[in-house]
């Protein structure tokens, strides 16, 4: 029987516990490196697939935006809208102050373009006034000059419904429908 020294049994079982295990850890670093790959891919396959069906749907936005552009005003009664209260402007007329008053009416047939046109009134009645405050008395005696700036109102009416969102082909027409210069 041989002696056993506890002293030696011991020191040798700490310095197995010590030791490390090259093939165990080995393993476990490849086992994260794989795990790693494996997640890093699949984001990168999530990311694209997310990308490509952003990318198609902004495609559908853009074509479902210019299908309403190409499409005809909504059909169906004319709908008016008076600009209340009339516009008044005063100009020069051969050195004499003079005074204009317009009743203005729009029509369309969009109800979206009577709402749009309704809560920018404030812009809509500041480009009539500026346009309204430019023109020559000579030229509004005669009725070509009258058309002439109801043209030109229907234009700048359209200019702002453009700016603010909406389709301005469905701004149809202006139409004064009191004309009063003094």
């Amino acid at each position: 029987m041989a002696a056993q020294n506890p002293v030696a049994d011991a020191a040798g079982k700490a310095a197995d516990k010590a030791a490390p295990k090259p093939k165990g850890r080995g393993k476990l670093f490849l086992i994260i490196i794989i795990g790693a790959v494996v997640v890093l891919g699949g984001a990168a396959v999530g990311a694209a697939l997310w990308l490509k069906a952003g990318a198609k749907h902004g495609d559908d936005a853009k074509a479902t935006a210019k299908a309403e552009e190409k499409a005809p005003p909504p059909a169906g009664p004319p709908l008016y809208l008076p600009l209340d209260p009339p516009f008044v402007v005063n100009f020069d007329a051969d050195q004499a102050v003079r005074f204009l008053q317009i009743a203005v009416q729009v029509m369309t047939r969009d109800p979206a373009t009577v709402e749009l046109l309704k809560s920018n009134d404030p812009l809509v009645r500041n480009d009539l006034l500026l346009l309204f405050g430019n023109q020559k008395y000579a030229q509004l005696t005669t009725r070509e000059g009258k058309e002439a700036l109801r043209a030109q109102a229907l234009e700048d009416l359209r200019k702002v419904i453009a700016q603010t969102g909406g389709h301005p082909e469905r701004l149809e027409a202006v139409y004064f429908t009191s004309f009063v210069m003094q």
